[in-house]
């Protein structure tokens, strides 16, 4: 596997959205198609915080990395929050998901913002054995109101 991961770019739309359905597949999770052509127009904005890393092999698209920064009231500067991360199930164990966290790391450290932080489901064993291997849960639950 030769891996690349960049910025995405307008051509990039119909890749992605195949495995950005794939990732609200696995979590049973259905989004108006309006959430999702608006997620896209953030996504390559330049001017919009909120950007994702595309992992290629060739022409193909293995995954994603969907993240932004924000202020931060506990450090001088600014977090890194990835949002979603999502790899092909014919590419999970490979490297992907891995390549695509080391890449946002030294994607944040260039910018100067200080952490790099996510969520995940408590039952994904797999995902947290990946996630467990870059550093320890820090014991938050996150809460969330509808609004």
């Amino acid at each position: 596997m030769s891996l690349q991961i960049r910025d995405a770019v307008a051509s990039d739309q119909a890749a992605w959205r195949g495995l950005w359905q794939g990732f609200l597949d696995f979590y049973a999770t259905d989004l108006p198609e309006e959430i999702t052509a608006f997620t896209w127009a953030r996504l390559i904005d330049p001017a919009h915080p909120m950007t994702v890393r595309l992992a290629f092999d060739g022409e193909a698209l293995l995954g994603f990395a969907i993240h932004h920064h924000h202020c931060s009231t506990w450090v001088m500067g600014d977090d890194c929050y990835l949002e979603d991360l999502f790899v092909t199930a014919e590419a999970r164990g490979k490297g992907v998901g891995r390549a695509l966290i080391e890449d946002l790391k030294s994607l944040a450290k260039s910018k100067g913002w200080n952490r790099l932080y996510w969520h995940t489901d408590e039952n994904n064993a797999t995902a947290r054995k990946l996630y467990d291997s870059f550093a320890p849960s820090d014991g938050h639950i996150r809460y969330r109101i509808r609004l």
